[in-house]
């Protein structure tokens, strides 16, 4: 069949590479795809957001999946249009994808399924949630209620700065500890298929400093979170929240995405994404040894229940490869070097590239992301750093601590 791709990110890029090593697979179209799908696949140029010129490209390519990638082209009701028109896709609905694009409808769906997840209130005065604030002796994060490209955790006024309109509602919730796991999954409508989870890492900084992004790296698989682990998540959080939307007529089908906390309280639910994240879906996908059309196509059809996926026991661990002042100002326009260099089993997924008569150059915030498969995570580790080191552009930037701390906690048994 042919198979569409929407977006233009580094998880696109992988989404894609991994597309066409199905047997399934007979062409792959990525709207608007980016410079290095250019390379591997065809790029439509039509935008993740432009609906009436989604449907259109669907037509008359007869595809036969779209993958939505963005959670802006759920907001946009993509998924709602194509099936309207009786196309298979691979995402959810805007109803259904609100379980992103509004925080506020996330926490209360979470509330009305019994899912664990930290106190909050919902605020459209900024000035009556600092006041509640001060009345309270815990502490609290402040959220954006829209879609925010996974910055909308920020004190109030750079919170407004950074996403804009996506901020005239605020969550306040209540600051828990923890370690943080990634848990993806396909889902149908009604039954629910888990992914490898995975850590990915929001601050720009070594340490965990610095402003939010999108995402700055991560690994998988979690050695601190395991098979038990994963199904206990599945029962307690994934299976109700599927369940609450089926039983409200808006059911879920496509990746669903839970950002966990793992602290003294158990596991609760930070947040859930209507979409493969991204740093996480470019160090779970090369893990996958099953076929990824397969799946996301019963996913779609409602035929997940007999389904399974198969893994790789490596390791993967990730690195964004980012424009210095990033996720702020930063320039572009720099030549990237070194890309024929890479080690076999190490993969660079392109979003902030642009194609010139010399090569790739820079064009966004976060350039790439490198990934490096291993027989342990410090061999994936050792593999992905090694290589980062082969690339150059002026104002490179990015972590270095990626997957340490996984690594220095094994050292020690």
């Amino acid at each position: 069949m042919n198979v569409l791709i929407v977006g233009s990110g580094a998880r696109e890029h992988a989404l894609t590479w991994k597309a066409l090593q199905s047997p399934l697979t007979s062409s792959v179209f990525c709207a608007p795809g980016n410079a290095a799908t250019a390379a591997i696949a065809i790029n439509t140029g039509i935008e993740a957001t432009d609906v009436d010129g989604m449907a259109r490209i669907v037509a008359e390519r007869d595809i036969g999946l779209t993958i939505i990638g963005p959670e802006a082209a759920v907001a946009a009701g993509l998924a709602d249009r194509l099936m309207e028109s009786r196309r298979l896709v691979f995402g959810p609905t805007r109803a259904a994808g609100r379980i992103e694009s509004s925080k506020a409808f996330g926490k209360s769906l979470m509330e009305r399924a019994g899912v664990p997840t930290p106190a909050y209130r919902v605020f459209d005065n900024p000035v009556a949630a600092k006041d509640y604030v001060r009345g309270e002796r815990r502490a609290f994060v402040v959220k954006a209620d829209g879609l925010a490209k996974g910055k909308g955790t920020l004190v109030p006024l750079m919170l407004r700065r950074t996403v804009g309109d996506a901020a005239d509602r605020i969550i306040l919730e209540e600051k828990i500890e923890g370690r943080e796991v990634s848990l993806m999954v396909l889902v149908d409508g009604e039954h629910v298929l888990p992914l490898e989870p995975a850590c990915d890492y929001k601050r720009a900084f070594d340490g965990d400093k610095g402003p939010n992004t999108g995402g700055m790296g991560g690994y998988s698989p979690v050695p601190s979170f395991g098979a038990d682990d994963v199904q206990r998540a599945v029962d307690t959080v994934l299976a109700p929240i599927v369940g609450a939307l089926r039983d409200d007529g808006t059911p879920y089908r496509g990746c669903l995405y839970a950002g966990l906390m793992m602290g003294p309280a158990g596991v609760q639910v930070l947040e859930f994404n209507a979409r493969f994240g991204d740093p996480e879906a470019q160090v779970v996908l090369p893990r996958l040894a099953s076929d990824l059309i397969v799946l996301l196509e019963a996913a779609a059809r409602g035929e997940l229940a007999t389904a399974s996926a198969s893994w790789s026991a490596r390791a993967g661990v990730g690195v964004v490869l980012a424009s210095r002042g990033y996720p702020a100002t930063y320039s572009t326009g720099f030549k990237i070097d070194g890309l024929g260099t890479i080690e076999r089993d190490v993969f660079v997924f392109h979003a902030g590239s642009a194609a010139s008569p010399s090569g790739y150059v820079t064009a966004g915030g976060r350039v790439l992301t490198m990934v490096a498969l291993g027989d342990s995570l410090a061999d994936a580790r050792d593999r992905v750093y090694r290589n980062v080191d082969r690339i150059h552009f002026d104002g490179l930037t990015y972590r270095r601590d990626l997957a340490l701390r996984e690594v220095e906690t094994a050292a020690l048994r």
